[in-house]
């Protein structure tokens, strides 16, 4: 089944305007995935099919089994994280299977066995005076601002996907490939990012200063299927030079 652009553009940018009760904070983030209490989900009108995701037990312990089938949702963190107090982001993921279609560039293959969005909160100060006309009006209808911009860290089908790309619906998000291919499919793979530095790299400017976590397993593009695995989140605090 194919998603609107208009869907598309607002899951790339994280689609925090629909969901309520989002509560604030900058502390240090840690899941270990014992229960999904921390977490909102992401289900949008217009998706009649959704994405799955619940704690499974394995010998290692808890984990988030994430798992689409021609489906979008996600999970969004309550939690915001002050990204320059804790600028360092890891995290422990497995996929199942990918997917072949592996074209990065095109809309119908925007679609990844799982990813780890970084959501960056609006900040008036970062954006144009037209910008700023736009997320006033978005806060109207929906009661709060949407994201400025957002990082996915990303599981890529594609052995040849670039280091960083824009997504093919948004230029205000960017796609990291930390894993490509087939190779370590069935494999626990650790991974560890500097979300400033990567902003910086992706982005040419400075981020803004709060930001969200948010996980995603979706094949509504592609109308293919996955299975992935979270095993936990964490945060760190800026190493003093």
């Amino acid at each position: 089944m194919k998603t609107s652009k208009t869907f598309k553009q607002s899951v790339a940018l994280g689609l925090l305007m629909f969901l309520p009760g989002i509560s604030m904070g900058d502390g240090l983030f840690r899941e270990s995935f014992e229960s999904l209490g921390a977490w909102e989900p992401l289900t949008f009108p217009r998706i009649e099919e959704h994405s799955t995701y619940r704690i499974t037990d394995t010998d290692a312990g808890s984990v988030l089994r994430a798992e689409s089938e021609a489906s979008a949702s996600g999970l969004v963190s309550k939690q915001t994280i002050n990204i320059y107090e804790y600028p360092r982001l890891s995290w422990r993921w497995r996929v199942d299977n990918i997917y072949s279609n592996t074209n990065v560039e095109s809309k119908d293959g925007d679609d990844y066995p799982v990813r780890i969005y970084v959501l960056f909160d609006y900040d008036p100060d970062k954006t144009s005076f037209r910008q700023r006309v736009q997320y006033r009006a978005a806060r109207l209808i929906y009661g709060e601002y949407p994201p400025h911009s957002t990082l996915n860290y990303v599981w890529a089908s594609a052995v040849d996907a670039p280091d960083t790309y824009p997504n093919p619906y948004t230029d205000r998000a960017r796609m990291i490939p930390l894993q490509r291919g087939a190779e370590h499919v069935g494999e626990w793979k650790e991974q560890t990012v500097h979300i400033v530095e990567d902003y910086q790299r992706a982005f040419g400017e400075d981020p803004p200063t709060m930001a969200r976590i948010a996980i995603m397993n979706d094949s509504d593009d592609t109308g293919e299927a996955a299975v992935s695995y979270v095993d936990w989140i964490k945060s760190e605090e800026r190493k003093e030079p």
